[in-house]
């Protein structure tokens, strides 16, 4: 099999630095991207990297970005949209400025990077684009509303995605990983919270907030399990539209789809007497 070509964003740290470590240690090329290239260092030094500053909310740069990675090595096989952050916090207690950051990397910056790639992969009929969701897309929690909500877009986005590509020979899957050791709840790093607490959800939002420092890279997922998991992905000549990663997500899942169905069941009556 031929050796592959991955832009990797959010590179620096966490999950998408082990994704970057395992794509190279397999041969692939890589294309690291990062805020600071200066932040992957990590990844060491090689003909097969190339490390480039991207934000990924300029929609320039994305495009400056993939026209170097293009030149350097002649096409992009796999995309990984990895760079995102969190907030924590309830709905009520956001500030629209946190809300609308959330959306301008974890959406925004996905759509960017996502445009800025397609026109190759399309005129070569061929590529695998990876959008990192969450257990936190297929279900939201209290205390992290919003950042469900932008991930519950990157799978809307990706469905949608997958029906249009699907005839070009260009495979689309959304990443859903659980609780993984990364950088996601880290305040100094990835995590945003909103400055206002509401006394009525100390028992929901709240609680979720008085858990997280605690839980921070002592979460049970292994990133670099993960990064594997992805390698393994980009090998199969059929992916699938979602992958779920870790036990957590596998019994969050059903466990909705259970209360999906029984309240399907139990409106089943009203659902269907809406038609003329």
């Amino acid at each position: 099999m031929s050796k592959r070509v991955w832009l990797v964003t959010g590179a620096s740290r966490g999950i998408g630095a082990e994704i970057g470590k395992a794509v190279l240690s397999t041969g692939d090329s890589l294309v690291a991207t990062a805020r600071q290239s200066a932040g992957l260092k990590h990844l060491g030094e090689s003909d097969r990297l190339l490390k480039l500053s991207l934000d990924v909310t300029n929609e320039q740069q994305a495009a400056n970005t993939v026209t170097t990675a293009i030149k350097q090595f002649g096409r992009i096989d796999v995309v990984v949209n990895n760079a995102g952050i969190c907030l924590l916090g309830a709905i009520e207690e956001t500030s629209a400025e946190q809300v609308e950051c959330l959306y301008r990397t974890n959406v925004f910056g996905l759509l960017n990077v996502t445009r800025a790639v397609l026109p190759s992969m399309r005129q070569r009929r061929a590529g695998h684009i990876m959008n990192i969701s969450s257990v936190a897309g297929y279900r939201g929690y209290a205390g992290f509303g919003i950042y469900s909500s932008t991930k519950f877009a990157v799978e809307g986005l990706s469905e949608a995605l997958y029906d249009e590509l699907q005839p070009l020979g260009i495979h689309v899957t959304i990443i859903e990983p659980g609780f993984f050791r990364s950088d996601i709840l880290d305040k100094d790093k990835s995590l945003l919270e909103s400055a206002a607490h509401i006394a009525d959800y100390d028992a929901t939002a709240g609680a979720v907030r008085a858990i997280v420092p605690g839980l921070s890279h002592n979460q049970p997922g292994d990133p670099a399990k993960l990064a594997r998991a992805l390698v393994e992905l980009a090998n199969c000549p059929n992916p699938p539209l979602r992958l779920p990663l870790g036990p957590d997500t596998l019994q969050r899942m059903a466990e909705k789809n259970a209360v999906v169905d029984r309240e399907t069941a139990a409106w089943r009556e009203l659902a269907a007497s809406t038609n003329v």
